[in-house]
């Protein structure tokens, strides 16, 4: 039994606020126990500036923040100079976002999507990424409705989760108590159909084996399929 009475393949509480904001066509509040994220999804009809002016396909990138009392001890606006993990949790995002969705479809246009922390308990990129699911389906479904797009872009669902050993006890879903102090840590993304788009795994400390990490992938999969459970249909 965790520290917070769940069972060791038992997620936390998620739940998904829809229309969260009132100004962005796809937004919603992602929970994750007490892990909350606003995310918000917005579209400008152009391509990036990088593309090649031949290329007629669109983009998705993302933004992360924590913001400043989002955990326990005041964190720094990052103002100037993004930090290199919030670099990196941004392209996980806009990776993870970009391998559901029909590019071409989406034609020469660039979505945003913001993911905000406003509290953060372990498990805020997989938030992000869930939360981005379902603001990203919501905007290109405003997007159909208002004849912006002839149809919604995306392929199928994506969904994220973290996996950990903690003293020898593989956990789904890790808080943050259970994240600073695992053995193994790992992050995980699949499609609804069980692709992998991303796998992050590391040993903090001794090496884990195949066996285990069948076990964490196949805890991972099953918790994943009832997030993506939660979207509701689309």
């Amino acid at each position: 039994m965790r520290l917070d009475g769940r069972e060791n393949d038992q997620m936390r509480e998620v739940k998904f606020t829809r229309n969260y904001i009132k100004y962005a066509k796809g937004s919603v509040l992602a929970e994750f126990g007490d892990t909350k994220v606003i995310v918000c999804a917005t579209c400008e009809n152009s391509k990036p500036k990088w593309m090649p002016k031949e290329e007629t396909s669109g983009w998705i990138t993302a933004e992360y923040s924590l913001l400043p009392s989002s955990t326990s001890t005041r964190c720094q606006r990052e103002r100037t100079k993004l930090s290199g993990r919030t670099q990196e949790i941004q392209r996980l995002i806009g990776r993870s976002l970009r391998a559901c969705v029909d590019l071409e479809k989406l034609g020469e246009r660039t979505v945003t999507i913001d993911a905000d922390v406003i509290q953060a308990d372990g498990g805020t990129r997989v938030a992000s990424i869930c939360g981005g699911f379902v603001a990203l389906n919501d905007l290109f479904n405003n997007m159909v409705k208002e004849g912006e797009l002839e149809e919604n872009p995306i392929i199928e669902p994506v969904g994220a989760i973290s996996v950990g050993i903690l003293n020898g006890e593989i956990l789904v879903d890790l808080c943050y108590s259970e994240d600073s102090s695992t053995d193994v840590d790992s992050n995980i993304v699949l499609t609804s159909s069980g692709k992998i788009i991303e796998i992050q795994g590391t040993a903090e400390g001794e090496p884990f084996s195949k066996e285990e990490f069948d076990t964490m992938f196949y805890l991972a999969k099953r918790a994943i399929t009832k997030i993506i459970a939660k979207y509701r249909a689309f």
